[in-house]
């Protein structure tokens, strides 16, 4: 899972800040340049994975919906079946709208409810990618900081 590569990655980086040299009598370090941005370039590079993971969860959610209303269209067409086969007596009549209108009735709250359920799924998975994607972010923002400001004070 990318959001571990970045959280190795953001680690990496700041064990690479806190465990350089400082500089002495102040709060400064002194650290690897190249070794600092090849760290933020793999943070870079695997920023478009985690956004992808909340692409695929779209497509999962579309597609459990899917699936859903299938099932719906699959109910309501066996009770339009089942309704047309008792047309012939009017107690059956009577009988096959009931019924009908149960499995329409019961079809359409499983699909209300697998909708339901899709759209908190995705909801919560893409509120979880989006945290973790705003706090890594802030990671590297902080992170950039603090080496511009030691590579500033270098200088």
């Amino acid at each position: 899972m990318a959001g571990n590569v970045i959280d190795e990655l953001v680690n990496t980086l700041y064990e690479t800040i806190d465990d350089a040299p400082s500089v002495p009598l102040s709060n400064k370090c002194v650290i690897e340049r190249e070794k600092a941005l090849d760290i933020l370039e793999e943070i870079r590079a695997n920023l478009p994975s985690e956004l992808k993971m909340a692409n695929e969860i779209v497509e999962k959610r579309n597609d459990f919906i899917s699936a859903g209303k299938k099932e719906y269209d699959t109910k309501i067409k066996q009770a339009e079946e089942m309704a047309k086969q008792k047309v012939n007596d009017h107690e059956l009549l009577i009988e096959a709208r009931k019924r009908a209108n149960e499995i329409i009735a019961s079809a359409e709250q499983k699909a209300k409810q697998i909708m339901e359920a899709a759209t908190t799924y995705c909801d919560n998975a893409m509120k979880d990618t989006e945290a973790s994607i705003g706090k890594t972010l802030e990671q590297v923002k902080d992170t950039r900081v603090a080496f511009m400001t030691a590579m500033k004070d270098q200088k």
